[in-house]
């Protein structure tokens, strides 16, 4: 299965925060969103970073309570490793085990199209395992 199909049943909305964002705000955002990380757009919609909860945790592990009041561009993750619509389910899972990441911004050219986790593409090989394992069980039953 390729991330636009994905995509399709997921949809491509994307919570975003702005680089001079506090941390305190995105903290907030991303509990009453209930989301792992949010990409970090400039004025012109490009993507400069991506804030997750791990680089919150991490700032505040360092600065204490004072890093709240900080700009999300301080702490947020900079290196952004992106998906393509037309990339496997497989491919994703192998990048994001080898760079311990959970969540990849969607591109299609230079627009954000959707973002992905990890929990979407390991939801997706549990159904995908569920549908061989059922098919077996008719193909075994029926011969």
């Amino acid at each position: 299965m390729l991330v636009s199909q994905i995509l399709k049943t997921k949809g491509d909305l994307v919570f975003t925060a702005s680089p001079q964002e506090t941390v305190g705000a995105a903290a907030a955002l991303l509990h009453t969103r209930k989301v792992g990380a949010m990409v970090v757009v400039d004025d012109k919609e490009a993507v400069v970073g991506i804030l997750s909860e791990r680089d919150v945790v991490r700032v505040i592990a360092k600065e204490g309570a004072s890093a709240l009041t900080k700009p999300v561009a301080s702490c947020m993750t900079v290196n952004v490793v992106f998906a393509a619509p037309d990339e496997t389910v497989d491919a994703l899972l192998e990048r994001m085990t080898d760079r311990r990441i959970r969540h990849l911004p969607v591109v299609r050219g230079e627009r954000l199209a959707g973002i992905i986790s990890i929990g979407d593409l390991v939801k997706y090989k549990i159904s995908e395992t569920q549908a061989e394992a059922d098919g077996l069980k008719a193909y075994i039953s029926a011969g």
